[in-house]
């Protein structure tokens, strides 16, 4: 924002003192509310007058608190912002809208609070998809997605806000539409998004002790899709699971799935085992929530079954859900 005077910031609670998670507390406090300002909940118009100003040169990001509120600015992303270089032949100039939308769990959000939209945005072509899990990528993703050209959606599962990690000084690009091998292993592969890639180190560990290697992929970007890391991982163990942050049905899992089948068949030593929350809409209470998510005890068990193995007590290995909401 300092080098590039066109970028703003406008969104539901972006001037918040919370900042949505402190995550934009600082550019308000650097940039004042010329730059930084809050938005009325009418997601479709603000993405449309958004859109209209990327048109002109501006770099619009806005903030969703709950990526939800997204539904109502389908319209606009989808016919608008991911279709128009293509409709007019690259003579309508770029769309660089960058959207940063919270997805995740807790705190009793219910079912219109707690989606994960990956699989419906990434089936557009034309818009950029992306969930950083860790520290380095979320800041790595959003220097690429401020320089990009074309419209990028951000996803960030609220649970990952308080993780610590190394974070490069000044300038760090994650490239966009590149995966991650973040665990090298040899017997399985574990393909995973967001707070799941999470889940699959704490898997991947355990399964260590009872001497599974296990092979950890964060994807990073769902679309553009990096097959070439995910198939190269499937050829060398034989085995993959894919764990997602949203249904099975149509899902992110399904895309991988068919991936492995499709470009790596041969090398598949057992079915391809997809990891997802429950086929029902989100619940409310405590106890139907730890139900509804898969964990990484979840993810461990389908390792072991996997391979054959018999099923054994892990112990107290998922994370806590310390989330106190909103944002």
């Amino acid at each position: 924002m300092e080098r590039d005077a066109n970028i703003f910031v406008t969104g539901i609670a972006v001037d918040y003192p919370s900042g949505i998670f402190g995550s934009t507390t600082d550019a308000v406090k650097r940039f004042g509310p010329k730059r930084v300002f809050d938005a009325p909940a009418m997601e479709n118009a603000l993405t449309g007058i958004a859109i209209g100003a990327a048109a002109v040169g501006k770099r619009p990001v806005i903030v969703h608190p709950r990526n939800d509120f997204m539904f109502l600015a389908f319209d606009m992303m989808i016919n608008l912002a991911a279709k128009w270089k293509y409709m007019y032949g690259g003579n309508a100039g770029n769309v660089p809208i960058v959207v940063r939308a919270v997805i995740g769990k807790g705190w009793g959000q219910g079912a219109s609070h707690s989606q994960s939209l990956q699989s419906a945005l990434a089936h557009f072509p034309g818009l950029h998809v992306v969930m950083p899990a860790f520290p380095a990528d979320a800041k790595g993703l959003m220097m690429s997605a401020l320089k990009s050209d074309c419209p990028v959606i951000m996803l960030e599962h609220r649970t990952l806000y308080d993780t610590a990690g190394d974070v490069p000084e000044g300038e760090h690009y994650t490239p966009i539409g590149k995966a991650a091998v973040v665990r090298a292993g040899s017997d399985l592969t574990i393909v995973a998004t967001s707070f799941m890639a999470y889940e699959a180190l704490h898997a991947a560990e355990q399964l260590a002790k009872e001497g599974v290697s296990a092979e950890v992929v964060d994807v990073r970007s769902i679309r553009p899709l990096d097959e070439e890391t995910i198939l190269a991982s499937v050829r060398k163990t034989g085995r993959l699971i894919v764990a997602d942050t949203s249904w099975e049905l149509c899902g992110f899992t399904s895309e991988v799935a068919a991936l492995a089948a499709e470009k790596a068949f041969n090398a598949l030593k057992a079915p391809v085992r997809r990891i997802n929350v429950a086929n029902c809409p989100a619940p409310v209470s405590q106890p139907l929530e730890k139900a509804f998510y898969p964990t990484a005890t979840t993810i461990a068990r389908a390792a072991l079954s996997m391979l054959g193995k018999q099923t054994v007590t892990f112990g107290d290995i998922d994370r806590d859900d310390n989330f106190k909401g909103p944002y």
